[in-house]
């Protein structure tokens, strides 16, 4: 029998402990919604809910189709079908639940089961805000999980959570021009300019060629299929043109946007201005759906296009000491206007059995046309790395005629972009402090060069900052990370495994990159100096808070309990969800 001490310690015990976690209804629960009641939904959406699989459910057992089947396995790596498909997203490993041994790649063998991973149950593809007014109302009356997807291009899983609703954006396509777009309640009528307002579903490739049509331009990135309105702009939005017109948060002046209270409302900075603050770099999938975004547009320009190539042999230390030269070199090129990106590839295949080490840069000098000019603005950099052995250099500048042209060119076809694969970043933004100090780019590339890289590997360099990035930190008051304005480049390496590596395989790459990769990159400016970009990060970042928002976190996070205090809107290493475990099912 036990006592009565024990009996009362017990009751004491259970009094102090804390309320159960509260969880996101989910199917196998009584408080899932009936059939009934699903079909009510998409009634109420004019029949734009479908039940979701993952694409390659098609190419598996019960449901194999084998005309499917092979244009799945046609398109796998097509980002503009992956966009316009509810079932995934461009980055194959956040299809897939690995925690629950849920997976579904045409990688695997045709007789195994395809789990539903991370791909939502019900998709919501809406085409107004009207639609979306009736999903937010509906997973907030049963407690469903919501993603929130556009066209799927994310590095931190956020377009995707297990067992939930989405609401799939990717089919509102509206782009309108105006001469001089007046935001709602601004004082006498007050115009901002040129502008164009674009729909959640609009991808840079439409935008760019519907702007160069009016022989205009508009700051947003180096992708076809990015969605110019979502995640993209919400966190802050680099572009290859980003000295020229800073950030493409920088140049929005206004959010239409469905809240966690159903309500369609206006954020720009004469109405709820606070949201408008977190709009612009706080982070997608956040504070609420937006349906459209207004954002200042550029007049054409001409520019001209540098292209460098450095070459060693394979293992030669002269390469790392050309990429030395070159960081130091670029706070000045940054300064002149030059934005753009730099790849480097410590082991490059030339062939199937010769490697080098090699570098190319590509950056962009808009509002010049005289190549000569930006000619003088390289030879510095010329003359040193002529004085390395062995580094082979290789440069042409060409005039292009406008901005357009190149943005068209390069980003506004049909090509797409290469997705379908498994893709884990690591970034670090990188100071116009450091690389101007006499020891920082070799304390850099001494980081850098001591990172594993396979046949094949690369790094990415973002010249994306500077100039107008850095001088809109006194103009412009958003949530982007205080440290974009003082960057001069956005490093990144990108880490994977194979489709169907084991969860141990998987762990241990992310484990590798969190306890050792992420803190010596880190370590060249120290852990808290500047930060990294939330777009393009590892998604297992640890301090997130920090790394993605500086001192703005606490302000953020106080805005989401405003205009979110039960959490409709989580989404991975975003404003909040650090209250919630990784796949935003249950408070922690």
């Amino acid at each position: 029998m036990v006592g009565l001490s024990l009996i009362s310690l017990f009751a004491s015990i259970a009094l102090a402990a804390p309320e159960k976690s509260h969880c996101r209804c989910r199917p196998h629960e009584a408080c899932w919604p009936t059939n009934e009641q699903w079909s009510s939904l998409n009634s109420t959406i004019q029949g734009n809910l479908v039940a979701t699989r993952p694409v390659a459910s098609v190419c598996h057992e019960a449901e194999f189709d084998e005309a499917a089947c092979k244009t799945v396995k046609e398109r796998w790596t097509d980002s503009y079908w992956r966009a316009a498909q509810p079932g995934a997203v461009q980055w194959e490993n956040w299809e897939a639940w690995p925690e629950h041994h849920q997976s579904c790649y045409i990688e695997s063998d045709e007789s195994t089961t395809c789990g539903q991973g991370r791909i939502s149950l019900y998709s919501a593809k809406v085409q107004t805000a009207s639609h979306i007014q009736k999903a937010v109302d509906f997973a907030r009356t049963y407690d469903l999980r919501l993603a929130i997807r556009n066209s799927g291009h994310d590095y931190m899983g956020r377009s995707t959570a297990p067992e939930s609703l989405q609401i799939f954006t990717n089919g509102m396509k509206d782009i309108t021009f105006v001469d001089n777009f007046v935001p709602a309640g601004a004082p006498g009528g007050k115009g901002e300019g040129h502008a164009v307002t674009m729909a959640a579903g609009v991808h840079l490739s439409e935008l760019y060629k519907a702007a160069g049509e009016k022989k205009r331009t508009v700051q947003a990135g180096a992708s076809h299929t990015v969605g110019a309105a979502g995640g993209y702009i919400q966190a802050g939005g680099h572009s290859p043109f980003g000295a020229r017109g800073g950030l493409a948060s920088d140049n929005a002046l206004e959010f239409q946007v469905v809240t966690a209270d159903g309500k369609l409302v206006v954020a720009n900075g004469y109405q709820n201005s606070d949201l408008f603050w977190a709009l612009r770099g706080g982070g997608g999938g956040t504070f609420g759906v937006v349906v459209n975004v207004t954002v200042r547009t550029l007049p054409e320009v001409p520019v001209v296009v540098v292209n460098m190539n450095i070459t060693t042999a394979v293992g030669d230390f002269q390469f790392w000491n050309a990429v030395s030269e070159y960081h130091g070199e670029l706070p000045g090129l940054n300064d002149a206007g030059g934005s753009g990106y730099y790849f480097g590839y410590p082991i490059l295949p030339v062939n199937a059995t010769a490697e080098v080490s090699a570098m190319t840069s590509l950056l962009f000098f808009p509002e010049h046309s005289n190549t000569t000019a930006i000619d003088k603005l390289f030879a510095p950099l010329h003359r040193k790395l002529q004085k390395l052995p062995g580094v082979k250099l290789e440069y042409t500048s060409v005039p292009m005629p406008s901005v357009s042209s190149i943005l068209q060119n390069k980003w506004g076809g049909s090509g797409g972009d290469s997705t379908g694969s498994v893709g884990i970043p690591m970034s670090r933004l990188y100071s116009k402090e450091l690389l101007t100090s006499k020891d920082g780019p070799s304390r850099l590339v001494k980081a850098w060069s001591a990172l594993n890289y396979k046949s094949g590997d690369s790094f990415r360099g973002h010249v994306v900052a500077g100039g107008a990035v850095a001088a809109n930190g006194e103009k412009v008051d958003s949530a982007v990370n205080p440290a974009w304005r003082k960057t001069v480049t956005h490093l990144v390496i990108a880490r994977g495994w194979p489709a169907n590596a084991t969860i141990e395989h998987q762990h241990a790459v992310i484990r590798n990159a969190t306890d050792i990769e992420i803190p010596l990159i880190r370590s060249v400016e120290g852990e808290h100096k500047m930060g990294a970009y939330g777009n393009e990060a590892h998604p297992y970042e640890p301090g997130f808070q920090r790394s993605f928002w500086g001192d703005n976190y606490p302000r953020l996070y106080k805005i989401k309990q405003k205009w979110d205090p039960k959490g409709l809107f989580i989404a991975r290493r975003a404003v909040g969800s650090e209250d919630w475990d990784d796949a935003g099912l249950c408070l922690k």
